[in-house]
């Protein structure tokens, strides 16, 4: 469904521009195109209310929790105080970078139908490449979330897609979760143990969304 969808969309492109993509690099390109997640942005974790499960002063001592989480410890996604800017780091979201558009649009040939049919320049067909690349990119946009007190480091950065545009033309293309990573943090963690509570810190996989791409909307 998805790769129905969107080559509709670029063929009625094309057509508007009077364009052609040769047929067998456009279904190379679309087939390679990964299944986007349904299960990020993760769902807020409910917690259990009870005082008791949380940690205590004793239990947050930085030393021992760097000690702890090693050289998992990312600063650039983790943070230990409230960060100032919760969406800091997307300051270049506006413009589609072109040193990241994908190989298979780089591998793109195009036609131009006027009369006899021709290859474009190299520049034009590098221009119709950027063109085509600044609608169907989508950012990941980072924000700062707070997990709460039974997570070291409390604070994460986590992504979402950039939605405020459609990835396609005509509109109605969304960006989607393609891709996910993980960070590796600190959860504090309760059981009933021969009826007494033993808490401890573990180490847990929290994942992120990676990478986003322009997909249908169902």
């Amino acid at each position: 469904m998805e790769n129905s969808c969107y080559l509709l969309a670029v063929f009625i492109l094309v057509l508007s521009l009077g364009f052609r993509i040769e047929e067998g690099m456009c279904q190379h390109f679309y087939l390679l195109r990964p299944i986007p997640s349904d299960t990020l942005p993760i769902e807020i974790i409910k917690e259990e209310p009870d005082p008791a499960l949380d940690p205590k002063e004793k239990d947050l001592n930085e030393t021992e929790l760097r000690s702890t989480l090693g050289s998992h410890f990312d600063p650039f996604f983790m943070s230990i105080s409230p960060p100032e800017d919760k969406y800091a780091g997307n300051e270049e979201l506006s413009e589609a970078d072109p040193r990241q558009m994908p190989k298979e649009i780089r591998a793109m040939e195009f036609e131009v139908q006027h009369g006899k049919k021709q290859r474009p320049s190299k520049k034009l067909r590098r221009r119709l490449q950027l063109w085509l690349w600044s609608y169907a990119f989508c950012p990941v946009v980072y924000a700062w979330n707070d997990l709460g007190s039974r997570f070291w480091p409390r604070y994460v950065k986590v992504g979402s897609c950039y939605n405020k545009r459609s990835c396609s033309v005509p509109e109605g293309m969304v960006c989607k979760p393609a891709k996910a990573t993980h960070l590796t943090i600190l959860r504090w963690r309760c059981q009933q143990k021969k009826g007494a509570l033993k808490c401890s810190w573990i180490q847990v996989q929290y994942p992120i969304i990676s990478e986003c791409k322009c997909s249908c909307p169902n």
